[in-house]
């Protein structure tokens, strides 16, 4: 099938270690548990969109190594298209070294790796798989100018354009706000962005101000257990989150954006594919892991069900 989907970004292998909390600065803790799981935000939300009914096709990179075999793998087994994953010769696939403490928190360094060297010219080669996308997503973990071409073409060809800014440590190029019908940041990507320290409902709407004001059409502003801020063109809404036992919130985000991007290219009206990310968001939380905590589509019907 046609991709309805197309995402933009990064494929890593996750280097998952369990502590009791996370360390000070020069403090040797002892490890609980130690796990490579494929990820990367654009693998993961390549991922979520595959489970949660949409056709999609990933464009990125990986090395010629032992984790770029693995992390195609995985996607091809989820029936995503990778005909946009390029493996780079002499050049190891992007990590994550990802620390989780009993609490569900993490703190997450990257390596771009292979990650690096997706190009504006290595997308424009693979427009083919743009023409007929109806949703296109990216994130921030491949370099900026294959961002906003990417943000720039799919604007171009009409499709919805969804940009996750993760990670993001400054506000972004002006003059990409108003390539973006849906910016989807979390509480620190919206301080970031807007210099406001995102902690409530109330500063979030601060933050989704700012933004829309910018030029962005949409923005929904993810809280963890606060639920979502979403402002757009018909006002703005806070949308609480599902209750549920948090084990690792690894992915949760991804989960999200990819849930929602899904939504969109089935035909579900924004708010209808909102409350869908949210609740697979929410199953996410309750699994270990990044791409293996990602809900199919039947257990977030079922959580949504009255």
């Amino acid at each position: 099938m046609q991709a309805k989907v197309v995402v933009i970004g990064s494929l890593n292998m996750d280097l998952v270690i369990r502590a009791p909390r996370l360390p000070r600065p020069g403090e040797t803790l002892v490890g609980e548990s130690f796990v490579t799981v494929p990820g990367g935000k654009g693998a993961n939300q390549a991922v979520a969109v595959a489970r949660l009914g949409s056709p999609v096709a990933m464009i990125g990179c990986v090395g010629d190594d032992a984790y770029g075999e693995q992390l195609r793998a995985g996607l091809l087994d989820e029936a995503i298209d990778c005909s946009g994953v390029q493996t780079v010769k002499g050049i190891n696939s992007g990590i994550a070294s990802i620390l989780v403490d009993d609490h569900s928190q993490n703190a997450i360094v990257i390596v771009a790796g292979a990650n690096g060297q997706l190009s504006p010219a290595s997308v424009q080669a693979l427009d083919a798989l743009l023409l007929d996308a109806q949703v296109v997503v990216c994130q921030l973990e491949v370099p900026l100018p294959t961002v906003e071409y990417s943000l720039r073409r799919a604007r171009e060809l009409g499709c919805t354009v969804i940009l996750n800014p993760a990670p993001a440590e400054a506000p972004l190029p002006a003059h990409w706000y108003a390539l973006v019908d849906y910016l989807i940041p979390n509480e620190s990507e919206a301080r970031a962005l807007t210099g406001v320290a995102v902690d409530s409902p109330g500063t979030a709407q601060i933050a989704a101000r700012a933004l829309c004001e910018a030029g962005v059409q949409n923005v929904i502003v993810t809280l963890g257990s606060q639920g979502v801020l979403w402002m757009g063109p018909d006002g703005v809404e806070h949308r609480p989150a599902y209750a549920v036992q948090a084990v690792d919130t690894t992915a949760a985000g991804d989960t999200l954006v990819g849930g929602f991007a899904a939504a969109l290219a089935r035909g579900q009206a924004p708010g209808e594919a909102l409350r869908l990310a949210q609740a697979a968001a929410a199953l996410s939380v309750t699994r270990q892991g990044a791409q293996p905590s990602i809900p199919m589509l039947a257990d977030v019907e079922r959580l949504m069900t009255p």
